[in-house]
């Protein structure tokens, strides 16, 4: 069986955040299009559908890695702050995009809260994540018919 593994992780959640385009659960907030996602960017995303590409990078992180709470996501979304003629400093990435995804993700059944330790992949997320990666391995195999060896 196929899992989020086998794959790569930019094939995978660009593919999965053409499937919550189609989600109705799955929704950019209003003030999404203003927001800068942590301390450490300048400007907000370029990208028109980033709010789709941040909530899949979310399951998928929340896959690995999981049980994570938000606090941990902000620091994996995180980055260096410039700051001026001073040293780089990691800073935690936006705490509010990511509870908002969080939630949206909840609401969709894709991700459950365990009893203290943070929130794991559901069934139906899971099952998500593994079927967008069996059809991305064909994909991949019609396109490099060399990775049947690997």
């Amino acid at each position: 069986m196929t899992t989020a593994y086998d794959v790569p992780a930019a094939d995978l959640i660009s593919k999965v955040a053409e499937k919550f385009k189609e989600n109705d659960k799955i929704v950019p907030p209003n003030w999404a299009e203003f927001v800068k996602t942590g301390a450490h960017k300048e400007f907000p995303p370029i990208q028109k559908d980033w709010w789709f590409i941040r909530c899949a990078a979310v399951l998928r992180s929340i896959y690995m890695n999981g049980p994570i709470g938000i606090e941990r996501l902000s620091s994996v979304y995180g980055g260096k702050q410039d700051r001026g003629s001073k040293a780089y400093r990691k800073v935690k990435g936006s705490g509010s995009i990511l509870r908002k995804a969080v939630q949206q993700l909840e609401a969709a059944g894709y991700v459950q809260k365990t009893d203290k330790t943070g929130r794991v992949v559901a069934g139906p997320g899971r099952a998500l994540l593994d079927n967008t990666a069996h059809e991305l391995k064909g994909e991949l195999l019609q396109k490099y018919p060399g990775l049947k060896n690997y």
